[in-house]
């Protein structure tokens, strides 16, 4: 039985995390079912210059990722599709995570808003008690965020700012290692096995001596 991960991009700024994290899963043979967010569209266009159209999504989706979705097992829910499957607890899935998570996302899915397909999918996984990772980057954050975010750990999410280390590349770390780091840290908190950064061996400078 296919069971995804669900990755759920909404629209802070951040889409290249979403990408390393699709990347990294899609390289570790894991099944995704995509569900991307009408502002996240915006931020995927403006970040990177990427197109998501629901008619045209394995083109688009395609471009974005470089490389053919055909040649994955990837599924591709538009965000307003609340009868789609991930919007059930009886659809059979993994766990999910939402990167990058924005304030209203995190609000939204804290208090069981379920104003589109990626709340109510990150809703379902939370009260089926499936593993969640949750994303947020925005900054800085206000009682009510951090409020939001203690409701989510509370209701068994793990919450995961996008707070990048450079032990692993030291001062000179290119934009992608740092990417590469959080998406890494993502996948640790799934569980899934991956090579995106180089783990503390408990040595000063070893990685670079």
């Amino acid at each position: 039985m296919r069971e995804p991960w669900i990755v759920g991009v909404s629209g802070a700024s951040g889409t290249p995390y979403a990408k390393a994290v699709l990347i990294g899963l899609l390289d570790a043979g894991e099944a995704v079912d995509l569900v991307v967010s009408k502002a996240a569209r915006l931020t995927l266009l403006d970040e990177t210059g990427s197109t998501l159209r629901d008619a045209r999504w394995k083109d688009d989706v395609g471009a974005w990722l470089g490389r053919d979705p055909a040649d994955a097992d990837l599924t591709y829910w538009p965000a307003g599709d609340l009868a789609a499957g991930p919007s059930s607890g009886s659809y059979p899935a993994r766990g999910m995570v939402v990167v990058p998570a924005s304030t209203a996302a995190c609000a939204g899915i804290a208090i069981g808003l379920s104003k589109d397909l990626l709340q109510r999918a990150a809703e379902v996984n939370l009260k089926e008690r499936r593993r969640t990772v949750i994303v947020p980057r925005e900054t800085p954050v206000t009682r009510s965020h951090l409020e939001h975010l203690i409701a989510l750990h509370d209701a068994g999410a793990v919450v995961l700012p996008a707070s990048p280390g450079f032990y692993g590349a030291g001062a000179q770390a290119t934009a992608q290692q740092l990417i590469d780091f959080v998406a890494g840290k993502v996948l640790d908190a799934l569980g899934v096995p991956h090579t995106l950064f180089t783990r503390w061996k408990g040595e000063l400078n070893a990685q670079r001596g």
